[in-house]
C-alpha cells in the first residue's frame, strides 16, 4: 500500500498553529478539579463540549467529588445529564468511577487522582475511562505526551497525509502520530489539533482564508 502524501509538514503546523490559540486553556470542557474533568470527558463522548458545558456547572456544584457523586446517586445524576447522548450508560460509568475513587482524598473539593493513576494502564481500569479518555485526562491534567484521537484529530491527520487508510482506528492514528510528529510537540498535539479542527480546519467548510498555515498547506480540499 502506497504511503500517504503529506500535504502539510508537522513541524510547520506545530510551530505556527499554536500561536493563534490560547495555550493556557488545555480544554474547553468546564471542570473544577481532576475528578470533575474526568467526568466531563466521559460525558463528552459523542457529544459536543458546548452541550456538556450546559449541564456540568450545576452537576459539579452539587457533586464535585467522588463522595458527593455517590451521595447524589445514579437517579439524580441521570436527571442532571439527561440531555447528553447515552446518558444512562454514562451515568453508570460515572458512578463506577466514583465508587472506585472512594477513599483517599475522595471528599476533597480540590480532588486530585492518586499518583498510581498517573499511568494510562491504571487509569483505564477506572469506570468510563477507555484509551481515548485516558489520553485526554493525562494530557490535559498532567501534560503527558498522549494523544486523544477525537473526530477532529482523526479527520485532519488524514487530511494532512500524516496517516493513511490503514490507520483506520483512533489507536492506530495515535500510534502513527507519535512516530511522525516530533517528540517536542507531543504534549500539545491533542490541544492544538482539536481547537484548530473545531474552529478553523473544519470538516465541510474549512476556514482556509484565516488559517495560520494556509500558505504551506496543499490538502486536496483546500478552499483557497
Amino acid at each position: 500500500m502506497a504511503k500517504p502524501k503529506i500535504t502539510l509538514l508537522p513541524d510547520i503546523y506545530f510551530e505556527n498553529v499554536p500561536k493563534t490559540l490560547n495555550m493556557n486553556i488545555r480544554s474547553e470542557l468546564y471542570s473544577t478539579n481532576e475528578f470533575t474533568f474526568a467526568v466531563a470527558v466521559i460525558l463528552s463522548a459523542q457529544a459536543t463540549d458546548k452541550k456538556v458545558n450546559e449541564v456540568t456547572p450545576e452537576l459539579f456544584r452539587v457533586a464535585p467529588t467522588p463522595d458527593k457523586m455517590l451521595e447524589l446517586g445514579i437517579d439524580k445524576l441521570k436527571e442532571h445529564i439527561r440531555v447528553i447522548s447515552f446518558f444512562n450508560n454514562k451515568a453508570t460509568s460515572i458512578m463506577k468511577l466514583a465508587t472506585q475513587l472512594h477513599g483517599e482524598n475522595s471528599d476533597d473539593i480540590n480532588y486530585h487522582f492518586p499518583q498510581k493513576y498517573h499511568n494510562r494502564n491504571e487509569l483505564m481500569k477506572l469506570g468510563g475511562i477507555g484509551q481515548k479518555t485516558a489520553n485526554v485526562v493525562m494530557n490535559v491534567l498532567w501534560n503527558a505526551p498522549n494523544i486523544g484521537v477525537d473526530t477532529h484529530v482523526f479527520r485532519n491527520a488524514h487530511r494532512y497525509g500524516w496517516v493513511g487508510e490503514s490507520e483506520n482506528t483512533p489507536e492506530k492514528v495515535e500510534e502513527k502520530l507519535l512516530k511522525i510528529i516530533p517528540q517536542k510537540y507531543h504534549a500539545i498535539v491533542n490541544h492544538v489539533m482539536v481547537l484548530h479542527g473545531r474552529y478553523t480546519c473544519k470538516a465541510l467548510r474549512p476556514d482556509c482564508a484565516n488559517c495560520p498555515v494556509n500558505k504551506w498547506c496543499n490538502a486536496a480540499d483546500k478552499r483557497i
